[in-house]
């Protein structure tokens, strides 16, 4: 995906964060000790700083009991009503990850198993059921005030930085889908990218962007199969390599050649292959750790390509299938690249959402959280936690890539929903609920957004990731997602998104000087910091010709 226009809140320095927030897990509703002290911390608590939230296990739809504590702003989830004890297990440990604290009541039998599916899990306090209304109103609230302050505050910073070259890092758009017109997209091409690779990567290295995700266009390097021409990858390859530039090679972005049926039970084995030999062509040039995301977006591209027919297959109705096939293709693409180069690192590369109910729509709770759960199946599956006959593994899913846009919050068959509106949930919060599913490192693999709005929307994603980070959340990195001004899909029109744009002045790209600020600010307060004892963070420079000597291909007949 691509960023698209959107209103961005500009980020306010010292602005207050978001409010804790606190899950309440309730056997039923009997007007418990518990119950009552909630409803005297709804109370009691500023409310700005803690949003409390209750999900009941057990009870009657008919039953209203609800009511009273709705009456004090907390949300009350009676969905479990309905689903079985194992289903209400699935469920909890879905909603768990996305609190800071979790408090459970005596008896909550179905809380264990679900803190026992995650990889990690926030503070969690068992209440004892016993009553503490004995204590003054007051003083039970302040004690439940630090009982939770001293939950939040006990959360352990995540380490420092170490997977990449650089914590900043640039991607570079390279679809090579075919539209339903037949005409075959090439970003790579339109962007002037793969002409001018070397000098790319040494203006964006200017920047403090060393890690970069770059494309492999399988189209042109198997025009026939088991024919492979590497003649438009070599030279990204060594560009990498004589720059001291680390890529995380897409192989396959959307597009695959003309010849190959993507819903034939040998398509996997078509990518395996492909991913072997495109693996034995990165050993051959360089002795560095490769960096592969074997295939980009299986979730987005099963939903556009298999149930709405906007992406190339143009199918409807077969999403799962789609996301099965090519999750399969993923996990044979790894399997070959592992036997050609043990050291492979894999990050792959889905959507980050958020779906919610409308508030006036309770009974959509349910298929909301439903199609929200979907993001993770691409993953599942590559990690062998679902559909297993595919042959994924845990140690196959290596680093989990999140793609967040200004558009990836909605309600559920409604409008999308921005920071500030009461629903939206901060991406901090969305985060750790994949390190909760997953314990393994996290990538924010593309990000952006088109106009003016570029550098509040970085300056938003970056604080948000270090909010993450200060709460044990391990992300390694944010992409800036495309880093060069990309083109229309379907229109080819100029998209202002990137922090170069997509012409040459004087043999460099014009740069877009708000965000080239909000980087070199966000790098300066990284060093202040004492980030940057991790090679993760800021890298060390090396000596490299001034920006403004980067020259142009001329070759290319670059002009707008």
């Amino acid at each position: 995906m691509a960023p698209a226009a959107a209103h961005v809140d500009r980020a306010v320095p010292g602005a207050a964060p978001p409010p804790a927030r606190i899950l309440f897990v309730l056997p039923a509703l009997t007007d418990s000790a518990l119950e009552r002290e909630l409803i005297l911390l709804a109370q009691s608590l500023d409310r700005t700083k803690w949003r409390l939230d209750v999900v009941v296990c057990l009870g009657d739809c008919s039953d209203d009991s609800h009511l009273r504590f709705q009456a004090y702003g907390i949300d009350v989830d009676r969905v479990p009503y309905k689903l079985s004890l194992e289903d209400t297990v699935d469920y909890l440990a879905g909603r768990i990850g996305t609190y800071d604290v979790i408090v459970a009541g005596p008896d909550v039998e179905d809380i264990g198993p679900a803190l026992a599916q995650l990889a990690s899990h926030p503070p969690f306090i068992q209440h004892d059921g016993a009553s503490h209304r004995t204590l003054p109103a007051h003083d039970l609230a302040a004690e439940w005030e630090e009982r939770l302050g001293r939950a939040v505050a006990a959360r352990v910073p995540a380490p420092p930085p170490s997977q990449f070259a650089s914590f900043i890092q640039g991607g570079f758009e390279c679809s090579t889908h075919v539209l339903r017109t037949g005409r075959r997209l090439d970003l790579l091409a339109a962007t002037h990218h793969a002409a001018n690779v070397e000098a790319d990567y040494l203006q964006l290295a200017g920047h403090g962007i060393r890690t970069v995700r770059d494309g492999l266009r399988w189209h042109l390097i198997e025009p026939s199969q088991g024919r492979f021409d590497w003649s438009s990858f070599l030279p990204m390859v060594r560009a990498a390599s004589d720059t001291g530039t680390q890529p995380i090679w897409d192989l396959m972005h959307y597009g695959w050649p003309d010849e190959y049926d993507i819903w034939s039970p040998t398509f996997p084995d078509r990518v395996a292959a492909f991913a072997a030999n495109a693996a034995q062509i990165v050993k051959s040039e360089t002795d560095a750790v490769p960096f592969y995301c074997p295939i980009n977006e299986i979730s987005f591209h099963s939903w556009a390509g298999g149930d709405v027919g906007y992406l190339n297959p143009f199918a409807r109705h077969r999403g799962f299938e789609l996301k099965v096939q090519l999750a399969r293709a993923s996990i044979a693409a790894m399997r070959a690249i592992l036997a050609v180069e043990p050291r492979a690192r894999f990050v792959h590369c889905e959507p980050l959402i958020n779906i919610v109910d409308a508030i006036e729509r309770p009974e959509d709770r349910q298929p909301a959280n439903e199609a929200r759960l979907a993001q993770f199946q691409a993953f599942d599956m590559i990690a062998g936690r679902m559909w297993p006959q595919l042959g994924g593994a845990p140690e196959l899913l290596d680093i989990v890539g999140v793609n967040y846009y200004p558009g990836n919050q909605w309600i559920h068959g409604g409008a999308p929903i921005a920071p500030g509106h009461p629903l939206h949930k901060p991406l901090r919060t969305l985060l750790a609920e994949v390190y909760a599913r997953y314990g393994r490192p996290i990538l924010v693999a593309e990000t952006g957004c088109e106009d003016a709005g570029r550098s509040d929307w970085f300056d938003n994603v970056s604080s948000e990731v270090g909010a993450a980070r200060r709460n044990g959340i391990p992300v390694e990195g944010i992409c800036l997602y495309p880093i060069i001004d990309h083109v229309g899909w379907d229109d080819d029109r100029d998209c202002p998104s990137g922090l170069l744009e997509n012409r040459f002045a004087n043999g460099v790209r014009p740069v877009h000087h708000p965000l080239a600020e909000a980087i070199r600010r966000f790098r300066m307060k990284s060093i202040a910091e004492q980030s940057t004892q991790s090679p993760g963070f800021v890298t060390a420079a090396r000596r490299l010709p001034p920006t403004g000597q980067t020259t142009l291909n001329q070759n290319t007949g670059v002009s707008r």
